[in-house]
């Protein structure tokens, strides 16, 4: 497993990392606990060093699956997880030092630790970023000796941008893969200027890019793939990276060709990320150890070609670019 350096913090992390949302079961369709500490122990297995959770994942049992994780292994790794979106209404009054405190307190309990390695704020409203006081209450949760680093998770290009003028927001969390790629112009840029970390979500568009779909695929009512395809849950961009499914499968039929032989297209997807060295780390979920497996296995493979790489910009520009690249 390739390492690379997360932003200022010193940290060396897998450029493959563990994204711990479906493991908590929520919005995914259920999960086997049993089967997601499998994939746990798989992950560190193949070097996985970083695992990306969040306090409403599972309501907070991602986190405890993470925590019975670090008691079973010795392995050192690092986990990143998020606050925010446990309130409701989810309005940028609510990002304020009192609830900032307590969701960190309950991910300590959940974690089982003394201090958060990251805490990111989860997807908050636009508003949030222009509002110094909230970053303020981050800056002095790190001198109380609760958290070591923080981070932003954003949806929009704009909300990054304006995040890293802060300057101890250490790393960016957004959505880039083959059907988002606005984030590689002007974020990349200033991500690799500012010497901030870039983590790499729904890498493969909410399994769009595995190749596993077709149009007969059916999810369950819980899963966020059926009921969030129009933003009905949360916001729309999460769910299949914005595309609309239909779309989504005809320009996974025009990707097929490229993959080399000898790889999935999931593990291309996640290759494809990597050839941007502004990326830190990759974020793939995972439930099962076979997935966690492939996953890690695309660190290993040659590096795509240049001209691969040009090929998947141009089916964006022809089939998703008009779709999604104005919106996020």
């Amino acid at each position: 497993m390739n390492t690379r350096t997360f932003g200022r913090t010193g940290w060396q992390v897998s450029e493959i990392g563990f994204g711990a949302w479906g493991i908590g079961g929520g919005q995914w369709g259920g999960a086997d606990e049993a089967e997601s500490m499998a994939a746990l122990h798989k992950a560190l297995d193949c070097g996985i060093t970083f695992f990306d959770t969040a306090d409403v994942y599972g309501d907070g049992l991602s986190e405890r699956l993470i925590a019975r994780l670090r008691r079973e292994r010795s392995d050192p790794f690092y986990v990143a997880t998020k606050a925010g979106r446990r309130l409701n209404p989810h309005t940028a009054d609510g990002y304020n030092a009192t609830n900032l405190v307590a969701f960190v307190d309950r991910s300590l309990k959940n974690l089982a630790t003394d201090r958060l390695d990251l805490v990111q704020l989860h997807c908050p409203p636009t508003d949030v970023y222009y509002r110094p006081e909230v970053f303020q209450c981050l800056d002095d949760l790190i001198t109380a000796g609760k958290i070591r680093h923080y981070g932003v998770s954003v949806e929009r290009v704009e909300e990054a941008l304006k995040a890293i003028e802060y300057p101890n927001v250490q790393s960016v969390q957004i959505i880039f893969n083959a059907f988002r790629l606005r984030p590689a112009e002007l974020f990349f840029e200033e991500a690799l200027r500012r010497q901030v970390a870039v983590i790499a979500r729904v890498p493969l568009a909410s399994g769009l890019l595995s190749g596993r779909f077709t149009p007969t695929t059916e999810f369950p009512a819980d899963d966020h793939r059926a009921f969030n395809r129009d933003g009905a849950g949360f916001d729309r961009g999460e769910t299949f990276s914005g595309v609309d499914y239909e779309t989504g499968l005809a320009t996974v039929e025009r990707l097929r060709p490229l993959v080399p032989a000898g790889r999935t297209l999931a593990q291309f997807a996640l290759q494809w990320i990597l050839a941007f060295p502004a990326v830190t780390c990759v974020i793939p979920g995972a439930r099962r150890p076979s997935q966690v497996a492939d996953n890690a296995h695309a660190a290993d493979l040659p590096p795509l070609p240049p001209a691969t790489l040009a090929a998947v910009q141009e089916i964006y520009d022809d089939a998703i670019r008009p779709l999604v690249h104005h919106r996020w």
